[in-house]
């Protein structure tokens, strides 16, 4: 039996598992919440003469404690786990410096970033050990709340998986002047939602046997198990990012408030949508504000759902309002102005078949092979088909909009600008994707299941962006790798 058929067929046998919430699931609902939630750093820059900031980032190993006093092995950047939060503004010319101190490869893809291929950060921009790696770019696109992660074809799940994230957040003149809550950390607050397995020591395990990979029982937020923030505004921001290598969160409060969602992965919505919960696919973003009444108490939960990547109910964080709250204003009820991505009628259409855990369109990601070549500034409609169990699916540099799926709009929150989109078993996602001005036949972007293993055992694929009119005349195989260090 070939590997991939067999992998397959026990990904229906798990999925045949993971039924309604709580079925034959770990759950993790009795937390104590004795911990205050750590808010990564703001990661300060230095102002060169020219006026380019210029970020330092190292990639190293360390010990952290996630269960008291039971440090185990972990990874960061600039520290023992996680990563500081990059912030930087549309116009910026930004400059990074990427250090890597693990003692074997690793990249740094900053997901969601519209830039050049070159500066990417996916598997072919390799930052050996001890090597140096210096992208940089200007800043063309509008506020939104994006991130940086390993993408080493191979090996993304683990790097990520043992603490190499961070969030980068992006601003811009029309989103400050709407009045949101924005101090960091105070009413703008981040959430890195991610899920581990500990062992009986507190150590991080590492045994991707599900199909999915790795769901663990534990949830970190911002790298803390089972922790609190106290809330000391009626008007909280949360920027939540699903940093998981393959979990789905399905989020709410425990007293099923409603809350305003203002944005997803590329940025704010038109206008907000009230609701009681999102979902979040590994790699999406969702910007909420939430209400709070001094000295009340609430805890942010996931509830299980039926796509075997959301098993069991979990809770993540609770907050804790403070006897007097400083007051917020309402949120505006017009937010970004950016026009909706539109596809023209004659619209390039791109099909894309995804099957078990290592193939798109029939094919396992080839290092060396460029899969689709799109001109400059196109607008196309992709077609992306899940023919099995969950995946989802995330296009570097773009930004898209989901026009259906299975021919059924998208809830009106998943109407905004994206970059990563659920798509669930046997079902088929059309999407509306606006490509950027940065051309270079020779280098690639990715696009990808971002379920970790997935991607990792190659379901993965290649495209390039040129000159419009140049498509036919681009070579489909890559001579080199653009390797780095």
């Amino acid at each position: 039996m070939k590997r991939r058929t067999l992998f397959a067929l026990t990904g229906l046998a798990v999925l045949a598992g993971c039924g309604s919430p709580g079925a034959g699931s770990k759950g993790n609902t009795g937390l104590s919440f004795a911990n205050r939630l750590t808010v990564p750093p703001l990661l300060a820059p230095t102002v060169t003469a020219d006026g380019t900031k210029q970020f330092a980032l190292t990639m190293r190993k360390g010990r952290t404690a996630i269960l008291p006093g039971k440090p185990t092995a972990t990874w960061g950047f600039n520290g023992a786990f996680l990563g500081p939060t990059v912030r930087a503004a549309r116009g910026d010319r930004i400059s990074m410096r990427v250090r890597n101190q693990l003692g074997e490869p690793s990249t740094v893809h900053w997901h969601g970033m519209r830039l050049p291929a070159a500066m990417d950060g996916g598997p072919h921009q390799v930052v050996a050990p001890g090597a140096t790696w210096t992208p940089h770019w200007t800043i063309d696109q509008p506020a939104a709340t994006s991130w940086y992660h390993p993408h080493l074809h191979g090996s993304t799940a683990m790097h990520v998986y043992r603490g190499l994230a961070g969030l980068f957040l992006i601003d811009d003149a029309e989103t400050a002047a709407l009045g949101l809550p924005s101090t960091y950390g105070v009413d703008d607050v981040p959430l890195i939602l991610q899920d581990k397995v500990l062992d009986a020591d507190g150590g991080l395990k590492e045994d991707p046997e599900p199909t999915w990979g790795l769901i663990g029982d534990q949830i970190l937020v911002n790298g803390v198990h089972d922790p609190f923030f106290e809330v000391t505004t009626t008007s909280v921001r949360l920027r939540i990012l699903n940093g998981s290598n393959a979990r789905m969160y399905n989020v709410e409060f425990a007293d099923r408030r409603r809350f305003a969602v203002i944005g997803t992965d590329a940025g704010l919505l038109a206008a907000p949508v009230s609701v009681d919960r999102v979902q979040l696919s590994p790699g999406e973003r969702v910007e909420i504000v939430v209400e709070f009444a001094p000295r009340e108490q609430v805890v942010l939960r996931s509830v299980g759902g039926d796509h075997g990547i959301d098993e069991g109910d979990h809770q993540l964080l609770k907050f804790i309002a403070a006897e007097q709250l400083r007051p917020g204003r309402p949120v505006p009820q017009r937010l970004a102005t950016t026009p909706r991505v539109e596809a023209p009628a004659d619209a390039t259409q791109r099909r894309f078949r995804l099957s078990g855990s290592d193939e798109i369109n029939g094919r396992e990601m080839d290092m060396s092979r460029i899969d689709e070549v799109v001109p400059a500034g196109a607008t196309e409609i992709w077609h992306v088909q899940n023919t099995v169990y969950a995946h989802n699916f995330h296009i570097h540099e773009v930004a898209f909009r989901i026009l259906d799926i299975d021919g059924r709009q998208p809830p009106a929150y998943l109407q905004g600008p994206k970059d990563t989109v659920f798509v669930p078993e046997k079902s088929t996602v059309r999407l509306a994707v606006r490509f950027g001005h940065h051309t270079d036949p020779t280098t690639p972007y990715m696009y990808h299941c971002h379920i970790l293993r997935h991607e990792d055992k190659g379901m993965m694929g290649q495209f390039v962006i040129v000159e419009p009119g140049t498509e036919a005349s681009v070579p489909r195989t890559l001579s080199n790798h653009h390797q780095h260090g």
